[in-house]
């Protein structure tokens, strides 16, 4: 048996499904492109019948991207598989992944359909993706709650028409390890074709179980495992790929597998994610939360000194962190910022290098130190998020005290006009958010706000993010300042300016 696991990503497709979540064009092919330089082996690039956006992006990621295969998901339906390969056709590895629902109660209350439709159905679909492309894999919806027999009967079908990957999902994380675990071992005894091609996994992490199920499958035969970066996906997610790889990577004396992950880029895939997401990663989450490497305890910070492995079981330089600061102030020119933002991997236009210059000089006035995070930082506010700018921020004042009601002035620029209005609010920030509101007309409800700082210090930039109820709509929005009210107007506004743009 192979030691080999390969690494299927689907921060593009599932990822995206998360409430908020609705990357543009650009923002996904700089995703695909780093997680092309982390190592996957496959890359599922989005859901192309969903939109024309989400198409365009999909084709614009197979078109740019090298190594990985490039993976369009397809319904068991002519439209979407035909959709889905003329998006990817022009990749390097293309594959179309089509899947449908085998579950008693996805067949009869969603599909409302027969058993034996969907084996046609299933039939099908493989044969009309395998006329477009050589690889082909094959999803059965809600596997875990299908029944077995039936189970086996589809994938058998898949198999004869011509599916070169089987992936077992466990949808809705119900499965228990060792539940998952012996599912796909039986399968694999029952159905002696799947030992001829890629048995991949997808789970959910309703539960908390996705990366025990996904670990469970790997141990009883599974050779791929489908993720996320930081875990995103539909409700609660899916089975984290900087947990996974780090797992067989720690473990391989034990475990015996390996993936072709490199792990130094995990950290900095890990922040790309958030930032263009806007899903900030929970402190305490396991390789990439701000407190993974972070010692408090007396106990624990006197053996970390004395010799690290006493309480780290993973070096922080194996996923890409280092504690480097860069020296860089007032005095600093171009071309240093632009050598140092080359050896981290960006480049950037002159344009908005010079954006990030002016930005950068701003913040060498108010911080002693600048380090890697502040400019990630301004990049993803200042570059990224003009990407989708509609209304950009010219002008705030705001009046606000224990006994005088908060008031705020805001100026705004829509294509060269300027617009200004003064409001009121519960607060600084209210104030601020109600004044855009009155300038871009736009309805909009509060259901998440949260207040972060980049690095240490009080001069520490906050990083601010907002999610609204736009028309109905789940939209996220950023922004990074010094000033706390500034970071939330750019946050407000940049939420809107998403909504405005689609």
């Amino acid at each position: 048996m192979s030691d080999k696991v390969y690494i299927f990503d689907t921060t593009l497709r599932d990822g995206e499904q998360s409430p908020g979540i609705s990357l543009n064009i650009s923002e996904k092919l700089e995703i695909a492109e780093q997680l092309a330089r982390l190592g996957v082996d496959a890359i599922e690039a989005g859901f192309p019948i969903t939109s024309h956006g989400d198409f365009e992006a999909v084709k614009m990621v197979a078109e740019r991207v090298r190594g990985p295969k490039i993976v369009g998901l397809a319904r068991a339906v002519d439209a979407d598989i035909d959709r889905a390969w003329e998006a990817i056709k022009n990749a390097e590895r293309p594959m179309i992944h089509t899947f449908i629902a085998t579950s008693d109660i996805h067949i009869e209350r969603k599909l409302r359909k027969t058993k034996d439709e969907v084996l046609k159905m299933t039939e099908a679909a493989i044969k009309r993706a395998k006329n477009y492309s050589s690889e082909v894999e094959f999803s059965p919806e809600d596997a875990t709650r299908s029944n077995f027999d039936f189970l086996c009967k589809v994938l058998e079908v898949a198999l004869e028409a011509g599916a070169t990957t089987i992936n077992i999902p466990d949808t809705v994380g119900y499965a228990l390890p060792d539940e998952f675990g012996k599912l796909i071992h039986e399968l694999m005894l029952v159905v002696p074709g799947l030992n001829d091609v890629l048995v991949s996994v997808h789970c959910h992490n309703d539960l908390g179980l996705a990366v025990a199920n996904s670990l469970a499958a790997v141990e009883n035969g599974a050779n791929q495992v489908e993720c996320t970066m930081n875990g995103l996906g539909e409700r609660a997610g899916n089975a984290a790929l900087e947990e996974m790889v780090m797992i067989l990577d720690t473990r391989y004396r034990t475990l015996g597998k390996k993936t072709n992950i490199k792990t130094e880029e995990i950290t900095r895939t890990s922040r790309l994610v958030s930032m263009l997401t806007g899903y900030q990663i929970q402190l305490n989450k396991a390789i990439v939360g701000a407190n993974a490497f972070a010692h408090s305890s007396g106990i624990h910070t006197d053996g970390v000194l004395k010799e690290r492995i006493t309480y780290e079981i993973i070096s922080p330089q194996k996923v890409g962190l280092t504690e480097s600061k860069i020296i860089l102030g007032k005095t600093s020119g171009r071309h240093a910022l632009k050598q140092h933002l080359e050896a981290m991997s960006y480049s950037l236009n002159d344009d908005e290098l010079e954006r990030t210059f002016v930005r950068f000089k701003e913040l060498a006035d108010k911080k002693v130190e600048i380090t890697d995070d502040d400019l990630e930082a301004i990049i993803a506010d200042e570059v990224r998020s003009t990407k989708t700018e509609i209304y950009s921020l010219d002008y705030i004042h705001v009046a606000s005290g224990t006994d005088e009601v908060p008031t705020a002035t805001v100026r705004l620029i829509k294509n060269g006009e300027i617009f200004e209005k003064t409001a009121q609010g519960d607060g600084p920030v209210d104030a601020v958010c109600n004044a855009i509101g009155e300038v871009v007309g736009v309805s909009t409800k509060l259901l998440f706000y949260n207040v972060s700082a980049i690095t240490g210090g009080l001069d520490a930039q906050g990083d601010v993010t907002i999610q609204l109820d736009i028309g109905g709509k789940k939209v996220i929005g950023r922004g990074v300042s010094t000033d706390i009210i500034e970071a939330s107007a750019k946050a407000y506004l940049n939420a809107i300016n998403k909504s405005l743009s689609k």
